[in-house]
């Protein structure tokens, strides 16, 4: 995907001309670290070859604005009702993002009235749509202690007309939106609808996935915490199966389309022997195949460990019938078969076959990784991630994520944030990390591009290194 200037500029609600109450310390002057320029941007590249090929002016290269406050804001805090929503699967750090988005509210911005939508976009229909909390210093003090979201979670589509609606009879004029790329999705709608009745409404996102899928961010807030809990299930399913005869350890963890967790949580703990990814066909038999691979490590050590991701080898379930063509979850994903499940039976009947006698050990701890608090890196990303959309809502920003991008806050507008999904680099530095933790890989699918079945993927899908 081709990218210019002009596909990366952030849509303004209008001029700023309110004082922000942060312009003391925002002052421009050397003293102080935290002034942002209007005209301060962040490169998309980064390397000079990268810059050399484009060939522009550096004032013409893509680049995104930089986040952060302003002296002058669009709206004027004493007149401002926020609304913050929490949408799709459960995420470490969305409590974080809730407390970090009403301190920075309440705090430094003096805004006097905060909604919260109850279980996600659900929260703005006409039936739900006085289903709110008022969410105070005092409410969120220890939220971020706990896992999970306070205001609850929903998938599925919303009637995007009935949600403005919503929006204008609470007062709504700052919406945040906490969420994943069907939440984002929905924002850009929700957006859109509200920029042609002509409202004053400001819709911000504070982007997550905890697979680590979207484009144009260093990293998903609540994949560190994800990966590291993995990684204590890829230790004790190691423990066990190294205690058993002709042990099978099998793990299977989170990654419907990119397999960044299998990858970071194999790597913290160096214990698995295969590891297997959605971007990475693979085959079963054949000399080099999984079969032949976990039988020469049960007879050479004793056990074999396997982390797969769940998007991994839907071509071996369709092969057999085992997917539902054409049905997807609330929020329109396509239903996946159960690689771990499919894995756990045909391992165990090949050593069988081949006279072991397999002891498996299976765990799918998925919703066990999903509802964990966030751990101490993930808490501080969450707080400034919240800190910089607070800046870019009241500084009139719309139609905008609020991500990090070569380790610089910067708006990214929404419609990028779902234009494809970041994906593992098959021929990246990550999976050669990988290969190189477990001594190889099994031999690809015969050299085939993998068509995963009943799994569509996003217009102008693409792979970024990891």
């Amino acid at each position: 995907m081709t990218l210019h200037l002009d596909d990366l500029r952030v849509r303004h609600l209008g001029e700023c001309h309110h004082d922000s109450p942060l312009a003391d310390l925002v002052a421009d002057k050397k003293t102080s670290p935290h002034y942002v320029s209007e005209g301060d941007r962040v490169l998309l590249d980064d390397t000079v070859s990268m810059l050399d090929r484009r060939g522009m002016a550096p004032g013409d290269l893509p680049s995104f604005e930089a986040a952060g406050p302003r002296r002058k804001i669009y709206f004027d805090p004493a007149e401002v009702t926020a609304g913050i929503v929490t949408c799709g699967g459960l995420c470490p750090g969305l409590n974080d993002v809730i407390r970090g988005l009403v301190q920075e509210l309440t705090v430094q911005y003096d805004v006097k009235r905060i909604l919260g939508f109850r279980n996600g976009f659900r929260g703005l229909t006409a039936r739900h749509r006085h289903d709110t909390v008022d969410l105070t210093p005092d409410v969120v003090r220890d939220i971020h202690k706990s896992g999970g979201t306070i205001l609850g979670s929903s998938r599925g589509g919303q009637d995007v007309e009935e949600m403005v609606d919503t929006l204008v009879l609470r007062g709504v004029n700052v919406l945040f939106v906490v969420g994943g790329d069907g939440g984002m999705n929905a924002a850009t709608n929700l957006a859109a609808a509200i920029r042609s009745r002509g409202l004053d409404i400001a819709v911000i996102g504070v982007p997550k996935t905890i697979d680590n899928d979207l484009p144009y961010t260093d990293q998903s807030f609540g994949f560190q915490s994800a990966f590291a809990q993995a990684a204590n299930f890829i230790s004790s399913v190691s423990i066990e199966a190294s205690a058993s005869p002709d042990g099978i350890g099998i793990v299977k963890l989170m990654g419907r389309h990119s397999g960044f967790i299998a990858c970071y949580a194999s790597l913290a703990r160096n214990a698995a022997d295969v590891v297997l990814i959605p971007e990475v066909p693979f085959r079963l038999e054949g000399p080099d195949g999984l079969l032949a691979r976990v039988e020469r490590h049960v007879r050479e050590k004793g056990f074999v460990v396997i982390v797969v991701a769940e998007g991994a080898g839907q071509d071996l379930l369709a092969e057999r019938g085992l997917l539902q063509g054409g049905a997807t979850d609330a929020s329109g994903n396509a239903k996946l078969g159960d690689i771990g499940l499919l894995l756990r039976e045909i391992i165990s009947a090949h050593l069988t076959e081949v006279g072991l006698s397999p002891t498996v050990r299976y765990i799918d701890p998925s919703y066990a990784i999903r509802s964990v608090t966030a751990n101490a890196y993930d808490s501080v990303y969450c707080l400034r991630l919240a800190h910089n959309a607070v800046h870019a809502a009241m500084a009139g920003r719309t139609e905008t994520a609020v991500v990090r991008w070569r380790r610089r806050f910067v708006h990214v507008p929404m419609p990028l944030i779902i234009s494809h999904r970041n994906q593992v680099d098959p021929d990246g530095d990550l999976w050669m990390s990988v290969q190189e933790a477990t001594g190889g890989l099994v031999a690809p699918s015969d050299g085939r591009k993998l068509e995963r079945p009943g799994v569509p993927e996003r217009p102008g899908a693409g792979v970024v290194a990891g």
